[in-house]
């Protein structure tokens, strides 16, 4: 596992989101009330793009099929679940910081 830095933490205000690429990876990353989430810009049912979903407190839909996911948790309500690849985030000094897994 390796820790890579983003950006600014200023640089992403509440309600927005960003989209980062990092090693061969899409990311995207939201600021819901504050808190942040990062995310695997892939859909686990089909590998649509979820950057542009539309976004309703936590939950985040897919907009290509309408599925929902809680970034909260990663994963769709419900029974049945589906999962987002969700990756560690934190501010250090200053700096957006992604772990990202190696393996």
């Amino acid at each position: 596992m390796h820790e890579v830095a983003i950006g600014a933490a200023d640089g992403l205000d509440e309600g927005q989101r960003k989209l980062v690429f990092i090693d061969g990876r899409s990311v995207v990353v939201f600021n819901v009330a504050g808190r942040l989430h990062a995310i695997e810009n892939s859909c686990p049912h089909n590998g649509a793009s979820l950057a542009n979903g539309r976004l309703d407190g936590t939950l985040l839909t897919c907009p290509a099929h309408g599925l929902r996911f809680d970034l909260a948790t990663g994963c769709t309500p419900g029974a049945g679940q589906l999962c987002l690849s969700v990756l560690p985030i934190r501010t250090l000094k200053g700096q957006l910081m992604i772990t990202l897994d190696t393996a």
